[in-house]
């Protein structure tokens, strides 16, 4: 579960840097990063965890692209998911409640989450060129 949660963490610390701690609990996350924002929130509200969370997001925010960075955050976010239940369960339901809602009805349909790029065939004797 924290590898669902810190890609989200990641954008809103590459959204706003380490400024991203008071632009959340400001509530002026804006659309882009309001997923992570959330995720942060509820992380941040274990006062034993706050501290070390906070300074893995500073960190992170020097070089969002550094995974040793990003394995620390991981880490601090599974202490947390592991060590409250109540957090638990919250973060559950933000993820869950991101997921689209697909379906593909009817022969021959589909159905994709998300896509980008890439080509889709369906049907008999389907020729592609490029």
């Amino acid at each position: 579960m924290a590898g669902a949660v810190v890609p989200f963490v990641t954008a809103a610390v590459g959204a706003y840097g380490a400024g991203v701690i008071s632009r959340i609990q400001d509530g002026a996350a804006d659309a882009t990063v309001n997923m992570g924002g959330e995720l942060l929130r509820r992380l941040l509200r274990r006062p034993e965890s706050a501290p070390e969370l906070q300074q893995a997001v500073t960190d992170l925010a020097v070089d969002p692209a550094d995974e040793g960075r990003l394995a620390i955050l991981q880490l601090r976010v599974l202490e947390i998911l592991h060590a409250d239940r109540q957090i638990r369960s919250e973060v559950v339901e933000i993820l869950q409640a991101s997921k689209p809602d697909v379906s593909a009805v009817g022969t021959r349909s589909v159905a994709t989450g998300s896509m980008s790029g890439g080509i889709v065939v369906t049907g008999d004797n389907a020729q592609i060129t490029r």
